[in-house]
């Protein structure tokens, strides 16, 4: 895919678990970092668009890629391939509540490795819909200072109606987890479109544990990807706002 072809291809391994990890720097380095993760089908053009804005503003931005094959789409091959992964390796718990889904130990680890390098207090990490929630995740167990949550649709609001009212108000945490984020005072920037239906309750769950923590964007319409295929410049903004603010002096405008 061209628009990757002035980041770096690396790899992370975290215990038993090495996937690709596409890095780019901002002219003259960077002292911050910030961790995008991609959404259904994998990494796209729009969203490497998102992440290159990151980039001008100063940011050190990784793009791991978590599944699907980068610019191939919703074509057959690639979405088969997910469906293995999600159903079969069960690393994305698309239906169970109360659960962390297992890829979050290892963005942990990934989120321990950038702070090393990068120093200050923490990263920022910004999830949308299948990871949306991914970024509250990572703060129950690595240094994240500035979670973004775009659209956050997992566990997955489907299936009959009680079930699916309760999916869709959970938060996709373990107890533990759950009550990690609750005890930490790190403030949480939620997007999203109000008539997404794929988002549920969430937000009332979030208003409801995260209190004034709770940074909730708001757009009227049925859009979904506030941040690429849907994307709304106001919510861009203050995505930028948000991590240039909490991620400190390091970021800026790069011209």
């Amino acid at each position: 895919m061209k628009e990757l072809d002035d980041w770096t291809r690396t790899t992370f391994t975290a215990g038993d678990e090495t996937r690709e990890v596409y890095r780019k720097d901002p002219p003259g380095g960077g002292r911050t970092g910030v961790i995008v993760l991609h959404e259904v089908p994998g990494i796209e053009p729009v969203l490497v668009a998102f992440a290159d804005e990151l980039v001008d503003h100063g940011h050190i931005v990784l793009l791991p890629r978590l599944f699907g094959t980068p610019g191939a789409g919703f074509s057959f091959a690639n979405v088969a391939g997910d469906l293995w992964q999600f159903c079969v390796r069960r690393e994305f718990s698309i239906f169970a509540r109360g659960k962390t889904s297992p890829v979050a130990g290892w963005l942990r680890a990934l989120a321990r490795d950038l702070h090393d390098e990068v120093g200050g207090e923490g990263v920022g990490v910004v999830g949308m819909c299948f990871t949306g929630g991914f970024a509250l995740a990572m703060m129950a167990d690595a240094p994240v200072i500035a979670p973004v949550l775009a659209e956050p649709s997992l566990p997955a609001a489907i299936g009959l109606p009680r079930g699916a009212r309760r999916r869709g108000a959970d938060l996709g945490l373990s107890p533990g987890d759950l009550e990690a984020v609750r005890a930490s005072s790190t403030q949480v920037l939620g997007l999203r479109y109000r008539c997404d239906r794929a988002v549920g309750s969430r937000w009332d769950t979030l208003e409801r544990e995260l209190g004034d923590r709770f940074l909730a964007v708001d757009f009227d319409g049925k859009g979904h990807s506030v941040l690429t295929k849907d994307r709304r410049q106001e919510g861009v903004d203050r995505v930028i706002v948000f991590l240039d603010e909490k991620l400190g002096a390091g970021a800026g405008a790069t011209g």
